[in-house]
């Protein structure tokens, strides 16, 4: 893969990054639009880049000096972004703990931009919907189900 095919590589993991970053946004959430386009253009560059370095270093060394192992690439970008969901993470309380979904999500994001960088765009497109339709399909049950929730506590409270 050339240079402006990886970039093109890594424009369609950010275009993927962004839809669910804006999901986050118009959630009001911490790590946003700009969060997640950056995770999953990281995560596609770094795998393309891995990918990129074996070829070049295996054209100019015998292939028995030469040994690669990809999951290297993706475990670090699972540290690393696991390190940056973690920083999204906040304790109220006792009881309450803020951002896990947010974490969830980035952690998401960087396996789509994995997927991309791996030529697997059907399935990268296909699990941002799945993310979008759980991130607000989701949300908007508990909403709802929170709603009712408080209504039936107001009753109970009114009787």
């Amino acid at each position: 893969m050339d240079s402006l095919d990886q970039l093109g590589t890594v424009i369609i993991a950010m275009v993927l990054g962004a839809a669910i970053g804006l999901e986050r946004e118009l959630a009001d959430k911490p790590a946003g639009l700009r969060t997640h386009m950056l995770v999953t253009a990281a995560s596609a560059l770094l795998v393309g880049l891995g990918d990129a370095m074996v070829r070049h270093f295996d054209s100019y060394h015998s292939t028995e000096l030469l040994t690669s192992d990809p999951i290297r690439i993706i475990e670090a970008v699972i540290t690393g972004v696991s390190f940056l969901g973690a920083g999204t993470i906040f304790r109220r309380g006792h009881t309450y703990v803020e951002g896990l979904t947010t974490a969830a999500s980035l952690l998401l994001a960087a396996a789509v931009g994995v997927a991309v960088a791996l030529s697997q765009i059907v399935l990268a497109i296909g699990v941002t919907a799945l993310i979008l339709v759980t991130l607000r399909g989701i949300g908007r049950m508990e909403q709802w189900r929170e709603l009712k929730r408080a209504k039936v506590e107001h009753a109970k409270v009114e009787q």
